[in-house]
């Protein structure tokens, strides 16, 4: 029987077949489509005919189309769906394929083609998108080492394949670390202040184990969201400590090792390449171009940042005195936090969850916005099979019925899913390879027990606005070429469009439309949402503070020197913290070294910064918004046509002042932030 990953899929859109497809298949289409993969290139070297852009630059588009098809679904299931053997071909294969994206990427015959197109792009006759292709494969090319002298290449091979290993690991330790360290609850009353949902969840989630009790499994961030709610300060230590305490406790998961040498192998390459550091490796092919730039920005940030948390927790310290807590811990800031959130404000996040129900949210109001702005439509296709049971799928078509692509959503966490949440693609869209777009959102949100409501919290429903802004990119990017397709953008662009669509959370004909009382259908009231708003800025402080701690501390791993003497990661972690101000015991770093996946597996090493770097953006457009009259459908089509629609297909900041007219202004963003 051929490999189901052989051909591209008979299925709509190119829907990989998932029925038919078996973890046994993974193995012999990977080293298929190395192979085929490599024979497509060489037949672009071995071509002794002067460099043109026709026997060069497409054929080189059109190779590794075998393999993308394969890496695309097995790296989903990788991280939404592991298993034993996922795992085993993962850290398998990870040397493996960074030996073969070095031999394309560092291939002499192949960068000196491509290096004399470069060199007379101007004159070659092609539209914008070719000659932008030619840039930026020949920047990519130089600074992934290309020009390098042969010795020096070899050992940039090997520092690329013993740190595809090690990052690998490191994912895999942690999930690990996180299913272990998930807190078991014998008494119920030890769930005090959780909603009944939530406690099912804990008990379908110890049941899923084989356990008595309820189980609290833990979440990516150091924080937990059910840490406001609960009301016994014994409960809450468990989680932030069982949180904290992941990769760093010993035993065979323990990530400290990985970070440190992670960290000096990072190093070691950015200096082979030309660079005082990885940061400065890394933003040289970013729209920040320097660590330094970075530095700036969050430097500015961080003291407004700190002082604000200082106030807040002077706030929070009050109210714990008032009823005779103890001085507040990490453990216990969100929990107080929404307490003076409700005495202050009279806003109780925890009375919106009624109104947020998993379904309601995505269908009328995630859906919705996207209707109301870009007239787009999604039909349920139960016909189609995804990877996992819990997997959806829906049809999305443009006003005039013409197909846009398909949406699968996969909402529910499990032992085997990765935390956090993110999009994927499964499909992606090219002219000159024909296909439409298939794009997925992962989220973790406990599923409760059979026949009872999915609740979700306010930052679980902003979660989803957010990643399906990702989906939208990918869902909408028209481009000719693969290499521009999606989502396929710097590093530190790629959240602009996702946080973006955050703002449609709260407006108020998209809020009407899906905030509803799951048992009532009673609307939100209206007064709670104008009290939320007025409240906005209240906690700023820390959740700007703990991001900026994150941000900072990556910044510090990765502008060391390879020589640098770094032996123990949770001093050097204190001391980077301190450096910048943002050491308060009270506001952890959003992620500590040890189970940072973002930084040390998750390809942000050196770019946690782009949260924040891309909501300069976010920000001045939503002014732009707000400025022309908010979702309109004609605002709506700009965006999409500067923004979504381009893809990586010309230089973000361009695409940007094209769309808004200038550059973002930071302004709306201090202003957000309450940091003006």
């Amino acid at each position: 029987m051929p490999n189901p990953f052989a051909a591209p899929s008979p299925l709509p859109y190119r829907l990989p077949p998932f029925a038919e497809l078996a973890e046994s298949d993974y193995e012999p289409a990977l080293r298929a489509a190395i192979a085929e993969h490599e024979a497509e290139v060489a037949a672009i070297t071995a071509d002794e005919s002067a460099p043109t852009f026709e026997n060069t630059m497409l054929p080189l588009e059109r190779s590794g189309q075998y393999l993308g098809r394969v890496l695309r679904v097995f790296y989903n299931q990788s991280s939404s769906d592991s298993s034993e053997e996922t795992n085993r071909l993962e850290a398998e294969f990870a040397p493996i394929l960074a030996a073969h994206s070095d031999r394309i990427r560092l291939d002499p015959v192949l960068y000196a083609r491509i290096d004399a197109l470069h060199a007379n792009r101007g004159a070659l006759g092609l539209d914008a998108e070719s000659v932008y292709l030619i840039e930026r494969r020949h920047t990519e090319m130089t600074l992934a080492g290309a020009a390098l002298a042969e010795s020096d290449k070899d050992r940039l091979r090997e520092l690329n394949a013993e740190l595809s290993t090690l990052t690998t690991r490191f994912e895999k330790q942690l999930l690990a670390d996180t299913n272990e360290l998930a807190v078991l609850v014998a008494d119920e009353a030890e769930l005090d202040g959780l909603s009944e949902g939530e406690r099912s969840a804990a008990r379908e989630a110890a049941k899923s184990r084989g356990l008595d009790g309820w189980l609290v499994t833990l979440v990516l961030p150091t924080g937990h969201p059910w840490l406001a709610a609960l009301t016994s300060p014994a409960t809450r230590d468990r989680i932030m400590t069982a949180s904290r305490s992941r990769g760093g406790r010993g035993g065979d998961h323990d990530n400290r090792e990985l970070v440190l040498r992670i960290s000096r192998l990072r190093a070691e390459r950015a200096r082979l390449l030309g660079f005082p550091n990885h940061a400065a490796a890394v933003t040289a092919d970013q729209t920040a171009r320097t660590p330094e730039a970075v530095a700036a920005m969050l430097g500015r940030l961080a003291p407004a940042a700190a002082r604000n948390a200082r106030a807040e927790l002077a706030l929070l310290q009050e109210r714990a005195d008032a009823v005779g807590g103890r001085a507040i811990e990490a453990s216990d800031w969100s929990f107080y936090a929404e307490q003076v959130r409700t005495e202050r404000y009279d806003v109780d996040l925890a009375a919106m969850r009624p109104y947020f129900e998993l379904d309601r949210v995505l269908v009328d109001g995630v859906f919705h916005a996207a209707t109301r702005l870009y007239g787009i439509t999604f039909t349920p296709r139960p016909d189609l099979v995804g990877y996992h049971p819990e997997v959806r799928i829906w049809e999305v078509h443009d006003e005039d019925g013409s197909p846009v692509g398909l949406f699968l959503g996969d909402f529910f966490t499990r032992d085997s899913k990765r935390g956090g949440a993110w999009m994927n693609s499964l499909v992606e869209q090219s002219d000159l390879l024909g296909g439409l777009p298939v794009v997925v959102n992962n989220l973790n949100v406990p599923k409760p027990a059979a026949g009872e409501p999915t609740l979700l919290t306010y930052d679980e429903t902003e979660t989803l606005f957010h990643e399906f802004g990702h989906a939208l990119h990918g869902l909408f990017a028209r481009t000719t070429y693969p290499s521009f397709s999606g989502t396929n953008v710097y590093r530190d662009f790629v959240e602009f469009p996702s946080q973006v669509n955050e703002m449609w959370m709260l407006h108020p004909e998209i809020l009407a439309n899906y905030a509803v009382h799951h048992e009532t259908g009673e609307p939100m009231p209206a007064e709670l949402v104008e009290k939320l708003l007025a409240a906005r800025a209240f906690n700023e402080g820390f959740q700007t503070s703990e991001y900026l701690a994150a941000a900072l501390l990556d910044q510090a791993w990765h502008t060391i020197d390879a020589d640098a003497d770094v032996h123990d990661v949770a001093a050097f972690e204190a001391a980077a913290l301190a450096a910048v101000g943002l050491d308060d015991p009270a506001v952890p770093p959003r992620y500590s070294s040890t189970y940072f996946a973002h930084v040390f597996a998750g390809g942000y090493d050196a770019g946690y910064y782009s949260y924040i770097w891309s909501e300069v953006l976010d920000a001045d457009t939503g002014a732009w918004f707000d400025e022309h009259g908010g979702l309109l459908r004609a605002n709506g089509d700009r965006f999409r046509e500067f923004v979504l629609g381009i893809g990586g297909s010309r230089d973000p900041l361009e695409a940007y002042r094209a769309f808004r007219g200038r550059d973002a202004a930071i302004e709306p963003l201090l202003e957000r932030r309450g940091l003006a």
